[in-house]
């Protein structure tokens, strides 16, 4: 007797493509707010104090409580579902803005950009999940990814454009005020169009949660701060060990609990942790690129705040044609390896470009074609990198998967810029020390920068020849 059971595919989701676009603002918004402040990052250091090397604390007070919640919001997404999780993010994230907007002082500022930092990482993985769970077919998904990847990445380059012209034409407030329109039309529409999502019972690893990101706390202030306190200070080691302490109390926490953040076992999904390692590094090489090359465009190129923007104008475009026209249909012909490998080759040879850059470069010679080639870089890694760590995760992991993809992101961002920063700082200060001219000194800083970041960018390159297996 034969078989009759039913073999049809679900029914997709009927308004999967109305929430995309919802969810494709959302995702422009959250990686907007990560490059929106590189512009105005001079005026902000002239009106609230900051110092040179205090400035990055702007980027990383945002990108820390972001990376360190980006689990806690996977796991509340699989449990109260990815919609309510979605919309409490946007409401403490509009809140926040609010509070950026009317900030007194740099710590003020600093203050509500973690906030901004924990609703997002609310929104982030919840519309992650929402993507991967409403488009079921294989054709339809890497469409989808197509435009999510672009809204993420044009996110990250128009939020620099947006940042000069708000900066120039209004005043730095504004690129965060402008928040909250945003957050007030999406938290209405939401209810609307956005899929409810299923939930589970189980409880939720809170102290997990902030013994992680007090960890990643630490260890970034521990970099950052060896600049003046030296690398072999009492101050500098005892912080990096505390920080890794608190990782390895975390770590191990996790296997005594019943329901912990991090169910370790997800680690043996093939692919996963090495894609998720891949994305740091890209993360890493990548929001370095941004900082410095805004900080070279005005304080070397005097180019004004609107200026630096309009600079920067053909990445975004380039990376919205390329993410939506074709790096989904290269995927699938190709899978996420080759491409992959090829994204972060053009990446990595964008940044040695940069690396080259004079005191006397210009625009057309010394910008446009690096940063093109950055931006067809990206294009090309940054979906296959988030594919490679979500692609064999259970439906009950998705929520964790994209919390695990969207920290490693952040936390690349973070200790990358970190990093980097004290680089580029260090070189600039020996550089100094022998007597050369302070404009001299600053751009050779910024040349070791870029390097520090390609081979960051090159790390990763090797790590996905090696370590990510071939999808075709």
């Amino acid at each position: 007797m034969k078989n009759n059971k039913s073999t049809t595919a679900p029914i997709p989701y009927p308004l999967r493509w109305s929430a995309l676009f919802l969810l494709c603002l959302a995702q422009f918004t959250v990686i907007m707010d990560t490059s929106i402040i590189g512009v105005a990052l001079p005026a902000i250091k002239s009106d609230l104090g900051y110092s040179q090397t205090g400035l990055q604390w702007i980027f990383n007070a945002y990108v820390i409580f972001f990376g360190g919640f980006l689990l806690l919001g996977g796991k509340l997404s699989d449990i109260f579902g990815a919609r309510k999780i979605f919309m409490w993010g946007f409401a403490i994230l509009t809140l926040a803005s609010l509070f950026a907007g009317v900030a007194w002082s740099d710590s003020a500022l600093n203050t509500a950009r973690a906030l901004q930092g924990l609703g997002s990482a609310f929104i982030a993985p919840a519309a992650l999940t929402m993507v991967m769970t409403m488009f079921t077919n294989p054709q339809e998904l890497g469409k989808a990814f197509g435009f999510w990847g672009a809204a993420a990445a044009a996110g990250g380059s128009a939020g620099v454009f947006l940042g000069g012209v708000i900066t120039e034409w209004l005043s730095w407030e504004w690129i965060f005020l402008i928040n909250i329109p945003i957050g007030l039309l999406v938290l209405f529409q939401a209810p609307k169009v956005l899929q409810k999502g299923n939930t589970r019972k189980g409880s939720v690893d809170i102290s997990g949660a902030i013994m992680a990101t007090t960890a990643l706390v630490l260890m970034v202030y521990a970099i950052v701060s060896a600049e003046s306190s030296g690398w072999m200070s009492l101050k500098t080691i005892g912080l990096l060990l505390v920080s890794l302490v608190l990782f390895l109390v975390f770590l191990g926490s996790q296997n005594k609990k019943k329901e912990p953040l991090i169910a370790l076992s997800i680690f043996k999904v093939p692919n996963l942790s090495a894609g998720n390692i891949i994305t740091a590094l890209l993360a890493g090489s990548w929001i370095p690129l941004w900082f410095y090359l805004n900080l070279y465009l005005q304080q070397v190129l005097n180019f004004s705040a609107f200026n630096s923007g309009l600079a920067l104008l053909p990445m975004t475009i380039v990376i919205m044609i390329v993410m939506v026209g074709f790096t989904g249909k290269l995927v699938m012909k190709f899978g996420y390896k080759a491409n992959l490998i090829a994204g972060l080759l053009f990446l990595t040879a964008s940044l040695i470009l940069f690396s080259m850059a004079p005191a006397d470069g210009s625009f057309m010679t010394n910008v446009l074609p690096a940063s093109i080639l950055g931006a067809i870089g990206m294009s090309l890694a940054y979906i296959p990198s988030t594919m490679a760590a979500m692609s064999g995760a259970k439906p009950e992991e998705m929520g964790l998967a994209s919390g695990l993809v969207n920290t490693s992101y952040q936390i690349g961002s973070a200790l990358g810029l970190a990093i980097v920063v004290v680089i580029a700082a260090a070189k600039t200060e020996a550089v100094t020390a022998i007597g050369s001219a302070p404009n001299e000194a600053l751009v050779q800083g910024f040349q070791t920068a870029f390097i520090a970041a390609a081979v960051l960018s090159g790390l990763a390159t090797l790590m996905t020849f090696f370590y990510i297996k071939a999808t075709k």
